[in-house]
């Protein structure tokens, strides 16, 4: 009988785990010793930070990205395939949502593999739930374009799309954060709403939400925080 893989969230940022990370959860998580990860040097840290006596020499950890082939997995599946449990691990928040934690996913369901999502944070649902926008309908857009004549016209038609009621929410590399907001208050109506959420789950957590109008009178400073945009016209 084949094992089961575990879907595992990380905390959002340097906090203790205690505050975000379900009980059940973290033992399930220290019960794995089989990993498929985003980055394995952060992963075995946060195994550690988790339990200090957690054995991260004698676990398995298999790298997978964005652009991973699933044959590049093989050895991962046939251990799981064998019956061991394993687990799926993003840098933050929820494996599959806005990483590549999918591609593992998809291929488990493939092989007739069951597979157990775990509570814990993720930083597009806290910030949209906080937001006050609609939740009923909502779309994530993950990464808007890099260039600004590809980011303002995305910003436009997710404006667009979000006047027939449903939250357009999307995320920007820390970095860039300047850029997207200013970009954003450049193209957007006065009255549609907006909300920035930075830092979810930490003690610098940032979320509120105004007009653009508003926010055109007090622009934030957001100094490189990963943070979340949501929009609704």
């Amino acid at each position: 009988m084949s094992g089961t893989i575990y879907m595992i969230p990380v905390a959002l940022g340097e906090s203790d785990p205690a505050l975000t990370i379900p009980g059940g959860t973290r033992e399930k998580t220290l019960s794995l010793r089989v990993f498929a990860v985003e980055d394995i040097r952060t992963s075995r840290r946060w195994l550690k930070g988790l339990d200090r006596t957690f054995p991260v020499d004698s676990t398995l950890f298999f790298p997978v990205g964005k652009h991973s082939d699933p044959s590049g997995l093989d050895e991962f599946f046939t251990l799981v395939s064998g019956g061991a449990d394993a687990g799926v691990m993003s840098e933050a928040g929820m494996p599959g949502l806005a990483d590549p934690g999918n591609i593992v996913a998809s291929e488990a369901h493939r092989r007739g593999i069951r597979v157990v999502p775990l509570s814990g944070p993720s930083s597009v649902m806290l910030a949209l739930v906080a937001s006050g926008l609609n939740g009923q309908m909502f779309s994530f857009n993950g990464y808007l374009p890099v260039d600004t004549q590809g980011r303002r016209k995305a910003i436009r038609d997710l404006e667009r799309i979000s006047a027939g009621g449903r939250t357009q929410i999307f995320m920007e590399t820390p970095f860039r954060n300047g850029r997207m907001i200013e970009d954003i208050l450049a193209v957007c109506q006065p009255s549609t709403r907006l909300c920035i959420a930075a830092d979810i789950s930490l003690p610098s957590e940032f979320i509120r939400t105004m007009s653009i109008a508003e926010w055109r009178r007090q622009v934030p400073g957001l100094d490189k925080r990963p943070a979340v945009f949501l929009l609704l016209a």
